[in-house]
């Protein structure tokens, strides 16, 4: 018997309620299993390949917008192609503020055309993104983004002055073994080296 089988996405743990959210509108769409992970899009996918495994023939994979799906308009068709060659239909439940079924042309065309046109917004954010960065560089007022380890100087300085070695600080604080040298380093107006003490 064909059954509807949801997919769920978001790129990060903070986006908990947009997860659960996706689950409520999938199984309100007739979702009879869903599959779900926090994930980059362009990460490996591993519950998105397990749906696509997991769909037989007459079955439908349905997403709640593309961009939970696939990263660009390419990887969506290259996606479309995998679970047609299956006998597997896609079903959109919000694109353009409308559902798109790809069992039929017109909905393999708009999700082709809708497809296109959010890859093409999506490039035009990207390049007011960068023209607003070059220009408020070049008004000095552009610092760029803290680096992560950088942020946790204190707490790598403390650790060291604890007598914690620099192996187990960056194993602590989730941060590379270089950046622990770099801090410490920097505190003590050298750079140690690499391999000193562990």
């Amino acid at each position: 018997m064909a059954m509807r089988v949801g997919y769920g996405r978001t790129s990060t743990v903070e986006q908990e309620a947009g997860l659960e959210a996706q689950h409520r509108d999938l199984e309100a769409a007739g979702c009879g299993k869903v599959f779900a992970e926090r994930v980059s899009s362009v990460a490996k996918r591993a519950q998105m390949e397990a749906a696509i495994d997991y769909v037989r023939d007459g079955d439908t994979l349905v997403v709640t917008k593309p961009d939970r799906l696939a990263r660009s308009v390419a990887d969506l068709l290259a996606i479309v192609a995998r679970l047609e060659a299956k006998g597997v239909g896609l079903l959109v439940l919000s694109m353009g503020g409308q559902p798109v079924d790809t069992r039929s042309a017109t909905g393999r065309l708009t999700l082709t055309i809708l497809g296109a046109v959010a890859e093409f917004e999506r490039a035009l954010m990207l390049e007011r993104q960068r023209e607003g960065i070059a220009k408020a560089k070049d008004e000095g007022k552009y610092k760029g983004r803290v680096p992560t380890a950088q942020r946790q100087s204190a707490e790598v300085l403390k650790l060291k002055a604890e007598g914690v070695g620099a192996t187990v600080i960056a194993e602590r604080l989730g941060i590379g073994r270089a950046s622990v040298y770099r801090i410490i380093g920097g505190a003590e107006g050298q750079e140690p080296a690499a391999n000193g003490a562990a």
